[in-house]
């Protein structure tokens, strides 16, 4: 199984390069008979090894031309009795022949992969005559089916478990499975060709807490302690809630749920409400289109009917979920403008900059270094089963020299492995938003100069970007340029240069509400007709563009075509979404509208960073604990999608109550106080007149919070990636104005 790249959260860079293989049997070629009878001499291994190694020779086990060692002897040994055991019917000796698994049946559907029963194997425990204890050791062996099989097309390997001694490596069963496949079939295999690594093999034996999985356990023992007390308290010890001290207030898991589902069905200036919606959906566009990632490369037993699906329109849908990730810079980038724009005006230009920094950084990384902690030094310990840890996004020891890069947020340029996949956006995001001052202050001095200014760098980048496909001859469709599929992600997916359109569309779009603001575009029928036409073109046209292209179509893609499909999509589907948030600000949403801006968004909205931080874990737990072969469908990915969103939401729910929300009002308490000073009601009302809200109408017409402290209610969070809890045009002690 190849490596599927994570950072593109697509599957759609060709089911050939997710899965390491493609299916090339032309369903009309003839098998030769004899080739698939020798496939069937070793379709019951277990019982062909046994059969024929009643009396195994220590030479069976240790590779030619090596010096036995103290472990191939106790491995012999174990071996001998495991063989005496089944001549004598002991039933632990059944058990482990019974937990082998077999050369799958339909294996010309694409059914490669056997899984046995893994319990039943690493379950074994048996005193040797010695006084040892024989334990099951489970491995995943990789027979050459293409060879087997006469060398037709390019078949991936078959893969069936396998369980010997643990006392046995993965040596010693290689060079017995050789043996028995020379005997048998008289199939000679290259000294290079492994049919079991120690990668894949499994015992009942765990490794012990260390001192990273100590210390998490320890922090997050004590916020939950803080969190319990503090819950404890303001339920039965505290009669008003008015008086609940600040402290306590913010670790309360009361008055943080309370702020985490109360929603707001009242209309308000301040608040871009159809955000929500888009934010959640293009959340769950993520989740879905991960899952898809988890299916195809589970033990399928249909897994030539990805070959089909892949040239089914749906495809597309699942492949172009990237546009998800640019819709969360949009949002960012527009957020980033309305916001600071309007607090530069009321504070007349003046931009605290490093207490910016400071409040972004405080905001994301709790939640972040948490993260790497419960995936690091937790998460191993959390499951269990025959493919656990070493599925998708689970290289653990991916964190082990490079997780203070995340932390920092200059993994994309920093280093070639990411501590945690999903976190490329969180850096990118960041990285904007550091530059972000510079865009400011341009536009607010400048205006339309500054905008200009703006765009052409937007162009810029598109051009370079536009310029390095051509160049190196990337491919959306067959990943080109001499590298694979995940060098060609990283130059075109990971690094900020090359991602930033989507944000500056929203910045750009941002300052132009910040112009109109409080006044109302009025728009005939015919316009408002031609702006949805032209919107839903541009999305759908980023969707479906490369239908006619790509694995099993016909049609051919040159280069510099794609290049424009690449670099203009990322400027097209940000225009798209403007004129959706332009017409559901300005009245002409209609049902969209009515969708988007539901109350039942806002909790999911809230949520949204912890379980975008959290869904890849619940996926690969899920995932990787799989017992048995699965199905291939749409209809099944969609159950397991709910199952896995529904836990990633339980998920961030704990860790929001738990971690968030804690440290976003203690931050709230620490730092200065950075909402500007109340104006006089005679000024505020002179603002009124001029429809711009003062900070104290701000405060009236916002959603009803919790608390002041309350971390869902800072509306710098907007910038993160689906971090932003409540798109609130507000000044709050969110904002970064001196």
């Amino acid at each position: 199984m190849g490596k599927v790249s994570v950072i593109t959260l697509i599957l759609g860079l060709g089911v050939t390069s997710a899965l390491g293989f493609g299916p090339e049997i032309n369903p009309g070629i003839e098998l030769d008979a004899q080739d698939y009878q020798r496939l069937n001499k070793v379709r019951h291994l277990s019982e062909q090894i046994f059969g024929h190694y009643k009396n195994v020779t220590l030479d069976d086990l240790v590779p030619e031309g090596r010096l036995p060692t103290v472990s191939d002897l106790q491995c012999y040994a174990d071996f001998a009795q495991l063989t005496a055991g089944l001549t004598s019917g002991s039933l632990w000796a059944y058990r482990m022949i019974d937990a082998w698994g077999s050369i799958p049946a339909g294996i010309l559907e694409g059914h490669l992969k056997d899984l046995g029963h893994y319990d039943e194997c690493i379950g074994i425990e048996q005193s040797a005559v010695s006084g040892s204890t024989i334990l099951g050791k489970y491995c995943l062996a990789s027979l050459p089916l293409q060879q087997l099989l006469g060398n037709v097309g390019r078949m991936l390997n078959v893969q069936t478990a396998v369980c010997f001694p643990a006392s046995c490596s993965a040596t010693n069963m290689d060079t017995l499975l050789r043996r028995v496949l020379k005997q048998l079939v008289g199939l000679e295999l290259n000294a290079n060709q492994n049919l079991v690594s120690e990668n894949s093999c499994k015992t009942s034996e765990r490794d012990a807490y260390d001192g990273g999985a100590i210390a998490a356990i320890v922090i997050l023992s004590v916020f939950g302690a803080a969190v319990i007390i503090s819950t404890f308290y303001d339920y039965f010890l505290c009669e008003d809630q008015n008086k609940l001290p600040a402290v306590l207030k913010v670790f309360s898991a009361r008055a943080n749920s309370r702020s985490l589902f109360r929603i707001t069905t009242k209309p308000n200036p301040n608040v871009i409400e159809c955000l929500h919606g888009l934010r959640g959906m293009s959340l769950i566009w993520v989740c879905f289109g991960h899952d898809y990632i988890i299916a195809i490369t589970s033990p399928n037993i249909n897994l030539y009917d990805v070959y089909t699906w892949a040239k089914t329109p749906f495809k597309e849908v699942i492949q172009e979920g990237v546009f998800a990730v640019d819709s969360f810079f949009f949002i960012s980038g527009l957020l980033v403008a309305m916001v600071a724009l309007r607090s530069m005006e009321k504070a007349k230009g003046k931009l605290n900059i490093p207490l910016m920094y400071l409040h972004r950084y405080l905001r994301l990384t709790p939640i972040v270094a948490v993260s790497i902690l419960l995936y690091w030094k937790l998460l191993p310990h959390l499951g269990d089963g025959p493919l656990y840890g070493n599925w998708n996004f689970d290289s653990y020891d991916r964190c082990e020299g490079n997780w203070y890069w995340t932390l920092l947020y200059i993994q994309n340029y920093a280093t070639d492995s990411e501590c945690l996949a999903q976190t490329w956006y969180l850096a990118i995001d960041m990285q904007l938003y550091i530059i972000s001052p510079i865009l400011l202050i341009i536009v607010y001095k400048w205006g339309k100069k500054g905008a200009a200014v703006v765009l052409l760098l937007l162009l810029g980048l598109a051009a370079y970007l536009f310029s390095i496909i051509v160049i190196n001859n990337y491919s959306l469709v067959s990943g080109g340029g001499g590298g694979g599929p995940d060098d060609y992600s990283e130059d075109l997916d990971h690094y900020t240069h090359n991602r930033a359109s989507g944000w500056l569309v929203g910045f750009l779009f941002g300052y132009f509400l910040h112009t109109i603001r409080g006044k109302t575009i009025k728009l005939n029928r015919p316009a408002v007709w031609v702006g949805w036409i032209t919107c839903l073109a541009l999305l759908f046209t980023c969707i479906f563009a490369m239908y006619p292209y790509g694995m099993g179509k016909t049609k051919t893609l040159p280069s510099v075509n794609e290049a424009f499909y690449v670099s203009l999509s990322r400027i097209a589907w940000p225009l798209g979404l403007s004129w959706v948030v332009f017409a559901c600000m300005q009245g002409y949403g209609g049902l969209a509208n009515s969708f988007l801006t539901s109350p039942l968004w806002q909790p999911l909205s809230k949520l949204s960073f912890c379980v975008y931080m959290g869904h890849l874990f619940i996926q690969n737990l899920n995932g990787g604990r799989t017992r048995v072969n699965t199905y291939f469908s749409n209809y099944d990915i969609m159950l397991r999608f709910w199952q896995d969103f529904g836990f990633s939401v339980l998920l961030a729910y704990v860790m929001y109550i738990l971690i968030e929300a804690p440290c976003g009002g203690l931050e709230t308490l620490i730092l200065p106080n950075r909402r500007p000073a109340s104006q006089p009601k005679v000024q505020a009302a002179e603002a009124s007149k001029e429809e711009i809200p003062s900070p104290v109408d701000l405060e009236k017409q916002a959603p009803e919070s919790s608390s002041a402290i309350d971390p869902a209610n800072d509306s710098t969070l907007a910038t993160a990636p689906p971090l932003e809890s409540k798109t609130q045009l507000q000044t709050s002690e969110g904002n970064e104005t001196s």
